[in-house]
């Protein structure tokens, strides 16, 4: 599928920045995120993923999905690639191909059979997103901007509640050794990569950060601690 993708930033800036957004979201996820990698000199690219924001819906919603779709509509070898939670799986399942000079995955859904009860109550919250209001919104998340409510409740009204069903079907990735250099960002408490499993994933090969005081949207919860943590990686 080609992906809608949108841009911030100019094609000849010299760098090339792709951000991939997570479950139920959309590209206006980075809103906030995208200027300031634009004020670092980036071209940014961020696509809305198969049943999201403004791609098309689909009947099939696996990982390899979201992974092929992003392959094709996307150019390889930019200089960093950042993927939260279902963007951060799709960035795993893609890197081979995207070759990026850096890649972030930001609370990525790769351990899911230890976070069963998590996603399961997020399928359960599935439906509620469709009636969500902006208040609603902002007392479930009150650490956000209001420009990060504005585009939580557009992505909301836009994705397609049956990718739940691909995601309720994931098992955990068999990661091997990073194919770039990656760093493995993580909420602090996170219900996706706990201390544990943050030591496996550095006994691979990853670097891993945890951003105290943090939920599941690390770069919506504390944007200064988000992007701190990306030192030496933008």
């Amino acid at each position: 599928m080609q992906l809608k993708v949108h841009e911030w930033g100019s094609a000849g800036a010299g760098k090339l920045a792709i951000l991939i957004h997570g479950v139920m979201s959309s590209a206006g996820t980075w809103c906030r995120v995208a200027p300031l990698l634009v004020e670092r000199g980036y071209h940014v690219l961020a696509p809305d993923l198969r049943g999201h924001g403004q791609s098309a819906h689909a009947d099939s919603y696996r990982g390899e999905d979201f992974a092929a779709d992003v392959v094709e509509s996307l150019p390889s070898g930019a200089d960093v690639v950042i993927g939260h939670s279902l963007g951060g799986r799709t960035l795993a399942l893609a890197v081979d191909e995207l070759r990026p000079g850096r890649a972030v995955y930001s609370d990525p859904a790769w351990l899911l059979s230890g976070a069963r009860a998590d996603v399961e109550a997020m399928a359960g919250f599935a439906l509620a997103t469709k009636t969500a209001t902006a208040e609603q919104i902002s007392q479930l998340n009150p650490r956000w901007a209001p420009e990060d409510v504005a585009a939580e409740l557009e992505g909301f009204a836009a994705w397609d509640l049956k990718v739940m069903e691909g995601v309720g079907a994931f098992g955990d990735l068999d990661l091997p050794s990073p194919a770039v250099p990656s760093l493995v960002q993580a909420a602090d408490p996170s219900f996706l990569v706990s201390r544990e499993y943050g030591r496996r994933l550095e006994e691979l090969g990853y670097q891993v950060a945890f951003v105290a005081g943090t939920g599941h949207c690390v770069h919506r919860d504390d944007l200064d601690g988000f992007m701190a943590s990306l030192d030496g990686w933008i």
